[in-house]
């Protein structure tokens, strides 16, 4: 975490004040490799978590014969696409991350590669089935332990077609692995949810210059759109930001500038419920280096 000016003045009366940035959003983290790593040709990514989750996801793809170079938060993505990869010589290894396993199942599953996809004790134990079924439905070759539902999963890349999936609960995970799988399955692919999760896929989907529709709680995408590589940078974590923005909001006084943090719509809930509560939350700057003001 990088702090620029944040302390508490006085230890008779505490008061927080100052300014702060926070590490990167894992989500977008994540996403940008992903995305980085299926699109042709060169994406830079700015404000990268350098978390052990989204390590894991570079280490993957890197697997992939993707080239990954990362320099702190800086990282360098050159990939040939998706459809060049190399099938990889061992296994795919998530570590504790179910973000990297549930997406990159929907991402291997339209590729042209055959893989093993593992995680640690813990991972292992938490349950597939909710992505595995709609990519099964796509035409998915996935098996393993419990018909598909826990790691270690098999993965062979291969033709799916579209599918129409009303969600039984509202998933960013398994949305976003239901589309990624979408971009390479013929005709169009439709995923419906009783309540809008994250959207961070769909917008940078958007960025990679895929068309992706979306329709109330509906979103679709057409096969056959060739990504292209792009420059993305990754704004900080309101999640990381939303332990300071309480403290602030429980001491008179206190006053707390927040730079460049995310303020993406699906995300701001801790912003709505400080303000019922009284709290006063200013946003200075909407769109570019975003900042949001805490008093």
């Amino acid at each position: 975490m990088t702090v620029g000016e944040l302390k508490t003045i006085q230890f008779d009366k505490p008061v927080v004040a100052g300014s702060l940035k926070v590490p990167g959003d894992k989500s977008i983290s994540h996403r940008a490799i992903m995305l980085g790593s299926i699109a042709t040709g060169k994406t830079t990514v700015k404000g990268f978590l350098e978390g052990e989750d989204c390590l894991r996801t570079i280490d993957i793809f890197r697997q992939l014969g993707v080239s990954i170079e990362r320099n702190g938060t800086d990282v360098l993505i050159e990939s040939p696409g998706i459809h060049q990869w190399k099938t990889p010589v061992g296994e795919l290894y998530a570590g504790n991350s179910g973000t990297t396993a549930r997406l990159l199942l929907g991402i291997l599953s339209g590729s042209s590669v055959n893989s093993v996809l593992t995680g640690d004790d813990s991972l292992s134990k938490r349950p597939m089935k909710r992505v595995t079924n709609p990519l099964q439905a796509m035409g998915a070759s996935i098996s393993g332990a419990s018909e598909g539902d826990f790691l270690p999963l098999s993965i062979k890349g291969g033709a799916l077609k579209g599918i129409d999936y009303e969600m039984p609960v509202a998933s960013a995970q398994v949305k976003s692995a239901i589309l990624f799988a979408g971009l390479n399955a013929e005709g169009i692919t439709v995923v419906r949810e009783s309540a809008i999760s994250r959207d961070h896929t769909e917008r940078m989907f958007k960025q990679f210059g895929a068309n992706i529709q979306q329709d109330g709680n509906a979103v679709s995408l057409q096969s056959g759109q060739e990504l292209k590589g792009t420059d993305v940078v990754v704004p900080g974590d309101i999640s990381s930001a939303a332990f300071f923005m309480a403290a602030a909001a429980m001491i008179k006084g206190s006053s707390i500038k927040f730079i460049d943090v995310g303020l993406n719509p699906t995300r701001t809930g801790i912003i709505k419920v400080l303000e019922k509560m009284g709290a006063s939350v200013e946003i200075l700057e909407q769109y570019g280096k975003t900042r949001s003001h805490m008093v």
